[in-house]
């Protein structure tokens, strides 16, 4: 009686989980791919696009749910096969056994056990004509839209699109396809395609609507835009017109689109919608090493003074906290008005104080100026300024040393890398040229200074990384040159595993150490990435001073060489710990360490 008591009890338990069971619910099936004779490039595709093949990790479970992945699958199965030039497909859904296409949805199966996709790719087909007309001069047609090439669909997209293209880049916004002639011969395995392309009316910029919650004023927008009323309509043209509006930074987003339809009279109407950026923002940064101690930095900016998309830069700095120098630091402002002179040239003005507490010098200095910024292209701009320096020093040749000069720097930056906080490839090069004049005094000369950076990707996993500096002072004696312009080796910023500036020129009788009228550093890294965050470095750095205006073989010089740890934060760039020992030059001894945020170079 107890058995039969439990056996009911256990039925009774059946019956209430079958009765609470979700209606339509689905247990586990079975999924299954297979294409005989097809390439197996080919059958990855295809497995990789099917709603079906990919239902459970999707959560498609109930019979309602497959039965229509299935049926999906169709299309997207034949659109596989077409990109890839197959055009005379067979393809078979089934579940349990039973062809998905000529499932009625009011004949869904309860349950589904089994889902099995066959494809029978057929031949690949050629192309016998690959025709497209009119094309503008100049226009490249890729070449695997061509007779006897391999007949996809992407190829004729590509055609149809380098063809509008073509049209758009020479004078002719309103360029489109249109009519289309394919036609398959399945006997031959052949695709016969005719292209015709609209260009339509030659049309010049007309005038530019402004659209969008913006604090800037109209006409500095307008001025920035440089937009190119009644000249010939250019697409590069007008993505310069974004393009100077984002680059000042007061925008966090701008679009450009143009009218439908053309004016009477040739020209094209464009809209231009932007919204402001948050005005302001502040950050910190922090760089910290065994011998120079902590360095903490603060920026503040303000994107949009006097409602002109002026950008001003509030810089402050905190050097050498706990280090071996005493402690110093810099504060510098910097105004940028891009609406000043032109949409490509914006008028800026700069002001600094900074007390340098070095090892072998020390010095408080003011300095003033205004400059010019022509940005020529993404990549490459250039700053022409004229400053006012004056600096007291205390170092090698003296105390209480003073110094006034006309500073003229010309400086170009060219930066082709792919990720400016951590490169994997390309270039970076910083110039400058300065002469200086003196007064009161002062000696006068010419300052040259260069920075070249490159990156090159050894594999998927390793960066290899190179850096070259280089400085020369032409036409100053080295004693009559104020400290800051004089050049010293060792530290992060140089030659790592040797104390911060401690390679100069001794200077007798008593030997204290200046700076040199020359200085050359070169730097290697091989940087290899373990997992997806983190990577390994192993680097070496040279660096040469000489009190000539050029590095020889009897210049001073010194090296260090180390291991790294790179951890990636996104785009802040990687968490650095560099690990570095003396191993040329008298300069330095023993171990050096360096933390910071982002690449040493």
């Amino acid at each position: 009686m107890r058995i039969w008591n439990d056996f009911g009890a256990s039925l009774r338990s059946f019956a209430l989980i079958c009765a609470l069971w979700p209606a339509g619910a689905a247990l586990a099936f079975e999924t299954s791919l297979t294409a005989p004779g097809s390439p197996e490039e080919l059958q990855e595709r295809l497995s990789g696009a099917s709603a079906v093949m990919g239902a459970q990790n999707r959560g498609l479970t109930t019979p309602h749910e497959l039965l229509a992945a299935a049926q999906s699958d169709y299309n997207t199965m034949v659109q596989v096969l077409y990109d890839e030039g197959y055009f005379s497909p067979v393809v078979n859904i089934r579940l349990n056994g039973r062809e998905a296409a000529t499932i009625p949805p009011l004949d869904v199966p309860s349950s589904v056990s089994t889902i099995e996709i066959t494809v029978t790719a057929g031949p690949q087909f050629k192309f016998g004509t690959a025709e497209i007309a009119p094309v503008a001069p100049g226009t490249e047609i890729p070449e695997t839209y061509a007779t006897g090439q391999t007949a996809t669909t992407g190829a004729i997209r590509d055609a149809a699109s380098a063809g509008v293209t073509g049209w758009r880049a020479v004078g002719y916004p309103k360029a489109d396809v249109g009519d289309q002639n394919i036609t398959a011969n399945h006997v031959q395995a052949r695709i016969d395609s005719q292209v015709a392309l609209n260009p339509g009316p030659k049309l010049k910029f007309g005038n530019l609507r402004l659209e969008g919650d913006t604090e800037v004023r109209e006409k500095s927008i307008r001025d920035i835009a440089g937009f190119p009323t009644g000249e010939v309509y250019d697409p590069d043209a007008l993505q310069k017109v974004g393009t100077r509006l984002r680059r000042t930074g007061t925008f966090s987003s701008v679009s450009i689109r143009e009218d439908e339809v053309p004016n009477p009279d040739g020209t094209l109407d464009f809209t231009a919608t932007m919204e402001d950026n948050l005005p302001r923002r502040f950050s910190f940064g922090g760089e910290l090493s065994s011998n120079e101690g902590l360095d903490l930095s603060f920026i503040w900016i303000h994107r949009n003074v006097m409602k002109r998309a002026a950008r001003l830069r509030f810089e402050a700095s905190v050097r050498n906290i706990g280090g071996t120098e005493d402690i110093d630091g810099r504060i510098g402002v910097r105004l940028e008005q891009p609406d000043a002179l032109g949409p490509d040239d914006s008028f800026f003005y700069v002001a600094e104080f900074e007390r340098l507490n070095r090892t072998h010098y020390k010095v408080t200095r003011g300095l003033l100026g205004v400059g010019v910024r022509r940005t020529f292209s993404d990549n490459l701009y250039g700053e022409l300024s004229l400053l006012y320096n004056y600096s007291k020093a205390d170092d090698a040749f003296g105390d209480n040393r003073k110094f006034q000069y006309l500073f003229l720097p010309l400086r170009i930056e060219w930066d082709r890398r792919d990720d400016k906080v951590n490169a994997k490839r390309g270039f970076f090069l910083n110039t400058q040229f300065m002469p200086f004049a003196g007064l009161s005094g002062t000696d006068s000369g010419i300052q040259i200074l260069a920075d070249g950076r490159t990156y090159f990707p050894l594999g998927e996993r390793i960066v290899l990384a190179g850096r070259l500096q280089a400085g020369s002072i032409i036409g100053a004696s080295q004693q009559d040159v104020t400290p800051e312009l004089l050049f010293f080796s060792g530290g992060a910023g140089s030659v790592r595993g040797q104390p911060y500036e401690s390679l100069g020129i001794p200077v007798p009788p008593n030997g204290d150490i200046a700076g040199g009228k020359s200085y050359l550093a070169a730097s290697l890294e091989v940087r290899g990435k373990v997992t997806d965050k983190l990577s390994l470095v192993g680097f070496y750095d040279v660096g040469a001073v000489d009190a000539d205006s050029f590095i020889n073989n009897n210049s001073a010089m010194h090296a260090g060489a180390g291991l790294g740890v790179r951890y990636e934060l996104g785009g802040f760039g990687p968490l650095r710990l560099d690990l570095a020992y003396p191993v040329d030059g008298s300069t330095g001894d023993g171990l050096q360490f360096y933390i910071g945020i982002g690449q040493a170079f």
